[in-house]
């Protein structure tokens, strides 16, 4: 596990047991959740009985909600604490989920073009050399398959409502969750899963808002972003 970045980690693994607390930190995401699963179902043509692999797949959140699709869902996630929260949550849930401790890169060495569904999600922003997360992400996906990958803009307002508003005014996420450096704009993206043989077919902005404390998919990709490409 060579691209991480250990502070990430200890830190995910810090809160790991709050994965499932939907007050929690982790309650944007939950928030989200359903937008996600949406989109995904949407420009996947379906669920129903496709291999899908989880990058990031932290608590399994998003894993758990693919797989209650009749999906058939693979997560792995560098933070152990992340996985055994996740293993146990789904045991308790009665899902078949295949939960595995390790990074994207060596896995993709193991499962090269072996899923319908790749999806990437809210991860990249806290990995060292999100271009190798994406590199291997394209390996893993089948001829015909897709992949979804969602991250936050490096842009001014991804700054502002991203960091300034989300974390300290209006305290969405915990601060120091994100760092801005770290934030990736769209034409980035796009040309990194573009180099590596997908077409993005789909770009979207994925809007919060504070009032109704819910999501949903805009034309704006200025701060929260989501794509869908495709391995032709």
């Amino acid at each position: 596990m060579t691209n991480i970045d250990q502070t990430e980690v200890d830190k995910f693994n810090q809160i790991a047991h709050l994965w499932w607390d939907k007050a929690g930190d982790f309650a944007p995401l939950h928030l989200m959740n359903p937008t996600r699963v949406n989109y995904i179902a949407e420009h996947a043509n379906g669920l129903f009985d496709k291999a899908v692999l989880d990058v990031g797949c932290g608590g399994g959140i998003l894993s758990e909600a693919l797989c209650k699709q009749n999906a058939k869902v693979t997560g792995i996630d560098a933070a152990p604490d992340s996985i055994e929260v996740a293993k146990l949550h789904a045991k308790e849930s009665g899902l078949a989920i295949d939960y595995r401790h390790i990074t994207v890169e060596p896995f993709a060495q193991q499962a090269s073009q072996q899923f319908d569904i790749v999806t990437c999600l809210e991860m990249l922003e806290h990995v060292p050399d999100p271009e190798s997360v994406i590199q291997s992400c394209c390996e893993l996906v089948k001829p015909g398959g897709f992949l979804f990958a969602s991250t936050l803009n490096r842009s001014i307002k991804g700054y502002l409502l991203g960091i300034v508003a989300a974390e300290y005014l209006l305290n969405i996420v915990p601060k120091g969750t994100h760092d801005y450096e770290k934030f990736l704009r769209p034409s980035e993206l796009v040309r990194l899963i573009e180099k590596y043989g997908l077409k993005v077919t789909k770009l979207n902005g994925i809007h919060f808002n504070p009032l109704t404390k819910s999501f949903k998919v805009n034309s704006d990709p200025g701060v929260n972003y989501i794509l869908c490409a495709q391995k032709l």
